[in-house]
């Protein structure tokens, strides 16, 4: 997957089949099984294109095989002994859409980040061989779902084989049924990903549709995928003779590896006692949800059905397991809970930003008796990406053109981006035709993606007035849950349409994102979106994009001037698609909440009312809503529009500098593992 971030690599994939890069959705795996190898040979005798192939294998070859990376320097043991990374989805890139959400594309930020540092990280997750849904939005502009399958042979991943050169298939135990699995294996640069599939000819059909969907099917469904994913990969990593020094579970969802944990540790003579003592020195546990709705929790029918082979070989009784998950394990009402599993089973816990650990230890309170809520052993690291995975090709060109080939060498550190504050070293006018540029590509990809869908519909009249690319062109592509308030900004409507359709100063609107295909308060959202943009005073001024993924996220981040994030504070743990805009050269506008809490400093983007909030929803949200129109109003919209004699927004570009000098460093992935190797991997 290090294509997957590499610019020049890209650009030789689609230069082998322009077209066939874009029809298969960027997929260089595709792209190569569709050229023989007779035409590869025959292109490669072109001396200029040949040298380019040349220095792309050279570099990978450099990097696969380096070894004074940072790990080697300061964490040699978790060089030698890799760190187990389980979570229920790795997000990298459009071509393997095995991802819900954040989640997921943390989770992909994270692996990358580890190969870059020269981590040894294992990664753990399901092959879902219909990946997330797709989504269509139906004539009453109504999303509705549909899937598609995966072909494996299509995508960056291989099987992963035993000696014998055959499938390695393991099983786990589930219900009175021992399900049989195999894997894939993803290889992110360095670092070894595994996806357990349990779509087995041996297996019954519902088992072997647990594989089937990310987050798919009922309850029974959902417990049976986190037995799969924590038993099955421990036992997988167990076949393949890979011995980690530390188990990190991502969200509750893998919680289930501290059974299986305690279950070996057992079945070599030990108590449970002294299993579960071992068990918890072994695992780490990161938290990402501030809501109690959130976590996993499963009635103590359920679980005994599922778990009613696999128990007796964990515990004595069935009540002592259902203890794990309790808060109260004399409570027998109470359900089992993978999030309290995780929280007793693991010797660290985290949040992932300071306002979230701060709820979390509220939350979880009821855990540590005697403990205040400041003393509740929760901590925190703030979530952040992989720069160089959403940095836009144009602004990757910027840089190579301005600095030459090996100017990312240092694109993590905070010297590099500080010379941003030098306008000798970039000058305001090379800012804005960039900005000019990602601004005119992504609305010319909506206008292209708007026309699709009206053919689909039926419909071949093209609007021709969809966007400017003169405009303010703000942004919010992300999970469209009700807290995260995607129609906020239009609570007070004639305030907007009066900006909106100012001659001289207008703004525009790009939206993308789905609802949970349960969630028909989320569908609703969209629906009021997509018929503003369409029966409206707005119409032209709005767009929504649908059957958002990676690649859409990677054309707004790019192509937007604002990022708007207005979730009802403090429910957004921490949140990262607004910390993708700022190596592209965009400006946040957003809740004091997650990250953008810690980051704004007044200077570099745009705060959305205060660092608190009323205890009601009602009024939380009325105040949010008055704080946004007088921002977007009053500091944003003339920020923007402010010229000077030549027609450039030196104050805008202004905050653009603070953004990318205060902001880029500390705001990555690479920052954030090189935390968790240095207070979690390396720390007991």
């Amino acid at each position: 997957m290090w294509w997957t971030w590499n610019q020049e690599c890209q650009e030789i994939f689609q230069e082998l089949s322009p077209r066939g890069w874009q029809d298969v959705y960027h997929n260089a795996v595709a792209v190569l099984q569709d050229i023989s190898e007779y035409e590869l040979r025959t292109r490669l005798r072109d001396p200029f294109f040949a040298k380019r192939v040349r220095n792309v294998l050279t570099a990978f070859d450099a990097y696969m095989n380096q070894k004074d990376t940072w790990a080697a320097r300061n964490a040699p043991t978790l060089v030698a002994h890799s760190v187990a990374y389980f979570t229920a989805e790795y997000g990298f890139h459009e071509t393997l859409p095995i991802a819900a959400g954040g989640l997921g594309i943390l989770s992909g930020d994270h692996a990358r980040s580890a190969s870059d540092l020269g981590l040894g990280l294992v990664g753990i997750s399901l092959f879902y061989r219909e990946g997330y849904f797709q989504q269509s939005i139906n004539r009453d502009n109504w999303q509705t779902e549909f899937y598609s399958p995966l072909n494996p042979d299509s995508l960056p991943l291989e099987p992963v084989l035993n000696q014998a050169g055959e499938r390695l298939v393991g099983e786990v135990e589930i219900n009175l049924t021992r399900v049989r699995f195999q894997a894939w294996k993803v290889n992110a640069g360095r670092c070894s990903i595994y996806l357990l599939d349990a779509n087995r000819p041996e297996n019954e059909p519902f088992f072997r549709d647990l594989t089937l969907r990310v987050y798919g099917g009922d309850s029974s469904t959902r417990i049976m995928q986190e037995m799969l994913l924590g038993i099955g990969g421990v036992r997988l990593l167990r076949a393949l003779h890979i011995e980690p020094s530390i188990f990190h579970m991502n969200e509750g969802h893998a919680a289930f590896i501290s059974l299986e944990l305690i279950r070996e540790k057992i079945a070599q003579g030990l108590t449970f006692d002294e299993a579960s003592t071992r068990t918890r020195r072994q695992c780490i546990f990161t938290t990402h949800t501030p809501v109690e709705a959130g976590h996993d929790r499963f009635g103590q029918d359920l679980v005994q059905y599922a778990m009613q082979r696999f128990q007796p070989q964990v515990t004595s009784s069935f009540d002592q397991l259902m203890a794990l998950g309790r808060v109260d394990p004399n409570n027998k009402q109470e359900p089992f809970c993978m999030t309290v599993l995780a929280l007793k089973t693991t010797r660290s816990a985290n949040a992932v930003s300071e306002l979230h650990g701060e709820v979390s230890r509220k939350m979880w309170q009821c855990l540590y008796p005697g403990k205040s809520v400041d003393e509740v052993p929760i901590g925190y690291i703030t979530n952040g990406i992989h720069l160089m995975g959403w940095m836009k090709g144009p602004v990757r060109s910027f840089w190579r053109n301005k600095l030459g080939p090996n100017w990312d060498k240092d694109i993590n550190s905070e010297d590099f981006w500080q010379r941003m504050l030098d306008p000798e070293f970039v000058t305001d006018e090379e800012i804005w035709a960039l900005r000019y540029r990602l601004r005119r590509s992504l609305i010319e990809f909506a206008r292209r993606r708007y026309l699709m869908r009206r053919m689909s519909l039926g419909d071949t009249s093209f609007f021709d007035r969809l966007l400017d690319p003169d405009a303010l062109t703000i942004g919010f592509g992300r999970r469209f849950a009700t807290y995260k308030r995607a129609t906020l900004v239009f609570e007070d409507y004639d305030t907007i349409v009066k900006l909106a359709t100012d001659p001289l100063r207008p703004i525009q609107f790009i939206f993308s994102g789905k609802a949970h295909p349960a969630d028909n308060e989320g569908k609703r959202i969209i629906q009021k979106i997509i018929h503003l943009s369409h029966f409206s005073e707005l119409r032209g001024r709005i767009v929504f994009i649908e059957n958002y993924d990676v690649h859409i996220a990677r054309q707004m981040v790019s192509g937007c001037d604002i990022w708007l994030n207005n979730p009802r504070r403090p429910l957004e743990a921490s949140g990262t698609s607004g910390q993708k805009i700022i190596c592209n050269g965009g400006l946040n506008m957003s809740i004091l909440d997650g990250w953008w809490r810690e980051a704004y400093d007044g200077t570099n983007g745009f705060a959305i009312g205060e660092d608190s909030q009323p205890d009601s929803i009602v009024e939380q949200d009325r105040l949010d809503n008055a704080n946004l129109c007088r921002v977007l109003k009053d500091e944003v919209v003339p920020c923007f529009y402010d010229r000077d004699d030549r027609g450039i927004p030196r104050k805008w570009l202004g905050r653009i500098r603070r953004s990318m000098a205060t902001m880029l460093p500390k705001f990555t992935t690479w920052r954030m593992v090189q935390e968790y190797s240095k207070q979690y991997y390396l720390v007991e």
